[in-house]
């Protein structure tokens, strides 16, 4: 897994091609709905750990499911995973999400237009 190492905003110049190919990899893997609602669930908690039992109920989709597409965000680095007994708790990796934002990030003082 490779993380964005730097994340200038889209009007700030070209990204790197490796940053781009890893930035690319993570929008991916938030293209799916429940991913990117799961994601949101449990960034809604800042740093505190959500369980995964906590996490199922809002969801059409069964169990494994749920499970699978948390690995795919853990795989891309979205999130942590951390085991206690017989429950695993999840918690969303802030600065890479900041980093992948800061993407989307543009400065309004450069848009052309009426003012």
């Amino acid at each position: 897994m490779q993380l964005i190492t730097s994340a200038p905003a889209l009007d700030a110049g070209s990204i790197g091609e490796v940053d781009a190919a890893v930035a690319a990899a993570s929008f991916r893997a938030l293209g799916d709905p429940v991913r990117l609602r799961l994601l949101s669930t449990i960034a809604s908690c800042g740093t505190d750990p959500l369980c995964v039992c906590e996490l199922a109920g809002g969801f059409s989709v069964t169990g494994p499911t749920i499970s699978h597409h948390l690995k795919v965000l853990r795989q891309r680095g979205l999130i942590h995973s951390d085991r206690h007994g017989n429950r695993i708790n999840y918690r969303a990796d802030l600065p890479a999400l900041n980093r992948l934002g800061s993407l989307l990030t543009t400065d309004e003082r450069h848009e052309s237009g009426p003012s």
